[in-house]
This record gives C-alpha cells, sequence and structure tokens, in this order.
C-alpha cells in the first residue's frame, strides 16, 4: 500500500528542505521506490533533490489547450490517453526516486476537464510507488484539487514567526476542509535558534496540531544554496538532518 507523506507551509519557511530531507531519510532506511511530487509552482525540488526538471504538468496542460483550440492535436489517441502518455514522459527519474513537478497553476480559462484527466493519470502513478512524498504550497492546491489522493502524515512548516504561524493556521483550517482526506498531521518549527519565545509556544498550543519539534537554523542550508549544492547532501554533521531524522524516526519509524 502506498503512503503518502505531504509538507505544506508558506513559502519561505524551509519546507522544501523538509520534503526533500525526508526523501533523503526513506532513501537511506531502504523505503523505496518513492514518487516526490512538486506541487509548488515554483518547483524547486528537482534542486534539492539534484535532480534535472524537463517539463511540468503546467506545461503539458498548457500546450494540450493550445493544440486543441489550433486543431492540431494528435489524432488516434484519447485526450485521457495523451495526458497519461505525457505525465509518465514528464517524469524524471532517479535511483530510488522519481521526481513529477506540477508547475505553474491553471490560467484565466477553464481546465477541469484536463485537471481531471491529469488528476487520474497523476494517482494512477503514484499507486505504482510505495512512498509519494509530496511538496506543497500553502494554499494546499495539490492535495485540494489536484489529486485525490489521501495524505497519511502531513507536516505543516513554519519559521518561528507570527507570520509563518499565521500561514500555518490558515493550513490547520483547511485541513479542517479536507476532513477524512489526512490522517495525522503535525507542526514542526524549523529555522530556530535559541528557545521558542512564551507567547510564540503559546500561540502553537491554540493552533489544535500537536507540535512535533523545532529544527535548528543551520549554516550549511544557505551554504549549500550558494554552491549550488543539492541539499540531500548534507549530512549527519549538518545541524538540520539529524534534528529531522530524530523526528521522522518517531511518525515514520
Amino acid at each position: 500500500m502506498t503512503i503518502t507523506v505531504a509538507v505544506v507551509g508558506k513559502g519561505g519557511t524551509g519546507k522544501t528542505t523538509v520534503a526533500a530531507l525526508t526523501i533523503k531519510y526513506l532513501l537511506e532506511t531502504g523505503r523505496t521506490p518513492i514518487l516526490a511530487i512538486d506541487g509548488d509552482p515554483s518547483s524547486n525540488l528537482n534542486l534539492a533533490l539534484g535532480m534535472e526538471l524537463r517539463e511540468t504538468i503546467g506545461q503539458i496542460r498548457e500546450d494540450t489547450k493550445k493544440q486543441v483550440s489550433s486543431g492540431t492535436f494528435q489524432e488516434g489517441m484519447s485526450k485521457p490517453d495523451w495526458f497519461e502518455y505525457k505525465v509518465n514522459e514528464c517524469l524524471v527519474e532517479g535511483e530510488g526516486v522519481d521526481l513529477l513537478a506540477m508547475g505553474r497553476p491553471e490560467g484565466p480559462t477553464c481546465y477541469c476537464a484536463a485537471n481531471n484527466m491529469l488528476r487520474n493519470s497523476i494517482d494512477a502513478l503514484g499507486n505504482d510507488y510505495d512512498w509519494v512524498v509530496i511538496d506543497n504550497e500553502a494554499g494546499m492546491e495539490h492535495i485540494s484539487r489536484q489529486t485525490t489522493r489521501d495524505v497519511d502524515v502531513l507536516f505543516i512548516v513554519t519559521d518561528p514567526t507570527y507570520r509563518g504561524l499565521a500561514a500555518a493556521q490558515h493550513i490547520v483550517r483547511l485541513v479542517g476542509e479536507l476532513g477524512t482526506r489526512i490522517g495525522r498531521s503535525y507542526l514542526l518549527v524549523n529555522n530556530v535558534t535559541g528557545d521558542l519565545p512564551e507567547a510564540f509556544c503559546q500561540q502553537v498550543q491554540s493552533l489544535g496540531v500537536p507540535l512535533l519539534g523545532t529544527l535548528p537554523r543551520d549554516p550549511a542550508i544557505s551554504a549549500f544554496d550558494l554552491q549550488g549544492r543539492p541539499l540531500v547532501e548534507l549530512d549527519e554533521h549538518s545541524q538540520v538532518y539529524p534534528a529531522l531524522q530524530a523526528l521522522l524516526r518517531q511518525v515514520l519509524g
């Protein structure tokens, strides 16, 4: 049975770091194959994983829309079969982990039919993997609209700021609206230096989501970004990865 882990949070809180290092942990503990889905329009999970991104689902949708409008859509193939073929073509294959990037959101016109066919293709693809890890934007667009996949574990990532916590509160409301589609939810406070302020801790307690733990500010993250190195190359000498490993053992075993 496929286990789906989703990471969500405001931009800049480090959710892509958490998603990439969660994938690293799964790889190191032999839990493969993994499908990584980049649900953030900025599409930078590939950089954190050290994988080359060729095409996104958003590009497939836009290109197909243009072909249908201009009458140049490929004859002899149904649209569902075409989308399934293009989704598989969009897949970036790696060692133990494959990557699918959603890319930019919909344009101003209606994409209901296209999105439905893409959703079915992505969900069918995900069933071929033991693990699916989704890097989401704060609006949880991928979970709420672009896939019917249930989420077994949801990590809500914030930084130690009230803006980050406000985004987390919004996410918790969305989780309530999604209901049984979300299994277990946890809050992670990332980029922490020292102890959290008491007032901040009180706000965290009012969220109604258990605080899994905190992750320290790690200079290695900035250093890796400046050097263009994938975050999955972080090792036990970093500060953030051992801390996340300990938390993942509690949740994922």
